[in-house]
């Protein structure tokens, strides 16, 4: 699962990544301080509780393990995760996060990195849009002071939002476009359906599907009722084609970095084609740096911290935190967390299902409880998780069960969040 960071320069994209991932990449105050992606692990909380939960509540029950202590520094978690961590039964679970290089006007027509940056585009599977709610960067990126009206903050953001659509479109556009009269040929033969196998041809390398492709045709045939044969059309024609395909193809996901500098109400009105979240990029890079040299005690997504060892801090440093720590309850969290929790499990569909190799004890084969933790699409059946652990799995599938009821379930088996499943299969 790949997510990918997208917008114009000096909005927050790098920061939002280094927060997110902890990566440690260039972050620069001008245009194209990336150049190629940087890729990372994001860590995202799974939505349910870790089925570990599940484990010490029985042993417990059972006396065969005492609660868990206040020190304990897992906080109850039993599980041993092969990849993320899990503590107070909370499992977080990766995906890759993509840094991609700024956009600037006239990409789809070479400048900047041009092509290099659509492709980059093409292989996510999600993209978020960092923007600058405070409206202190002009569409190329450059810096043009804070303390903007709501008004001009407003327009900024909504110009950022609308050009990136504009460059997706025109790129698409030039799909099209090359091949176009070889394409409404075989209208000719095969009408509408031709049209649209022909169309879901040229837009293969983005991701596209016959069903995705068809759901755009069928929107754009519907607002132009009355437009006669495909070799008749001309290029605005092609290019409102262009914008259906591209709402079906590319959902944009608003991350609204600075909002914290924001005016107020700036983004009242504002629209875009997938969930529009408030970030503090900076905020969320802070609080986890601290996290990390255990100054704080502090869990991402989470409305405020608290400090480990005050003692500890010197007058600066307390200064900074108190500060962040006015900011996040303030905003009721930085933002950071939810933009990626939305992402992948609403707008991605996807849940957390554990693949295990002892229904009993929810163990691998080395005796490891719950290693595993797969993030895959909502209801995916029995047999393709499988695929997804091992081919050999897959080819091999007998029958899994259910780690929770016992109960023995088939290929079409469809999964639900936070299963627990055994996989038996052919050797």
């Amino acid at each position: 699962m790949r997510i990918g960071l997208v917008g114009k320069p000096n909005v927050g994209k790098s920061t939002f990544f280094s927060a997110a991932t902890l990566a440690k990449v260039d972050i620069a105050n001008y245009p194209f301080c990336t150049i190629e992606p940087n890729v990372g692990v994001a860590f995202v909380a799974a939505r349910l509780p870790c089925p570990c939960k599940d484990i010490r509540a029985k042993l417990e029950q059972e006396g065969r393990i005492e609660p868990a202590s206040q020190d304990d520094p897992r906080r109850g978690s039993l599980c041993e995760p092969r990849t993320g961590s899990c503590i107070g039964h909370m499992r977080l679970v990766p995906c890759f996060l993509v840094d991609i290089a700024g956009l600037v006007p006239g990409a789809s027509e070479g400048r900047g990195r041009g092509n290099a940056f659509l492709a980059d585009l093409a292989n996510c599977n999600a993209l978020i849009q960092v923007v600058d709610a405070a409206g202190s960067t002009d569409l190329e990126g450059n810096p043009q002071g804070h303390n903007q009206t709501t008004e001009v903050a407003q327009s900024r953001v909504i110009e950022e939002i609308e050009f990136l659509g504009l460059e997706l479109d025109a790129w698409i556009a030039g799909l099209l476009m090359d091949g176009w009269v070889r394409g409404v040929r075989r209208v000719q033969a095969e009408g509408d359906k031709g049209l649209v196998s022909f169309i879901h041809e040229r837009l293969t390398g983005l991701g596209a599907t016959l069903q995705s492709v068809g759901f755009a045709y069928e929107a754009f045939r519907s607002e132009h009722t009355t437009l006669g044969s495909p070799w008749d059309w001309d290029l605005s024609i092609i290019a409102s084609l262009a914008v259906h395909l591209r709402k079906a193809l590319f959902p944009i996901h608003i991350a609204a970095n600075k909002f914290d500098v924001a005016p107020t109400e700036v983004l009242d009105g504002v629209v875009a084609n997938g969930c529009i979240i408030p970030c503090m990029a900076d905020v969320e890079l802070g609080l986890r740096r601290a996290a990390g040299a255990n100054l704080i005690e502090y869990t991402p997504g989470s409305t405020t911290f608290s400090f480990s060892d005050s003692n500890a801090l010197n007058e600066a440093q307390l200064k900074a935190l108190a500060h962040m720590k006015e900011r996040l309850e303030a905003n009721a969290g930085t933002g950071v967390a939810t933009m990626l929790d939305t992402v992948l499990f609403d707008e991605l569909e996807h849940i957390v299902v554990y693949p295990v190799q002892d229904e009993n004890r929810w163990t691998d084969g080395d005796g490891k409880v719950l290693p595993d933790a797969f993030v895959v699409p909502a209801a995916i059946q029995a047999k393709a998780l499988a695929y997804k652990v091992h081919s050999d799995l897959g080819d091999g599938f007998i029958r899994g069960v259910d780690g929770r009821s016992r109960r023995v379930v088939g290929a079409d088996h469809e999964l639900q969040d936070g299963d627990v499943l055994k996989i038996h299969a052919k050797s």
